[in-house]
C-alpha cells in the first residue's frame, strides 16, 4: 500500500466523524427549537 493511500485512508476518519456529528447536531437542534416553540420538554 502506498504512502498516499495510507494517508488518504487515515485522514478519511476524521471526515466521516465530523460529518456525522454535524448531521446528528443540526438534528438535535432543530428538535430543541420545536420542542421549545411547542413549550414542551425536549425528554
Amino acid at each position: 500500500m502506498s504512502t498516499t493511500v495510507l494517508t488518504a485512508y487515515v485522514l478519511m476518519w476524521p471526515v466521516i466523524v465530523a460529518i456525522v456529528l454535524f448531521v446528528i447536531s443540526r438534528a438535535f437542534f432543530a428538535e430543541w427549537r420545536e420542542a421549545r416553540r411547542k413549550g414542551e420538554d425536549i425528554i
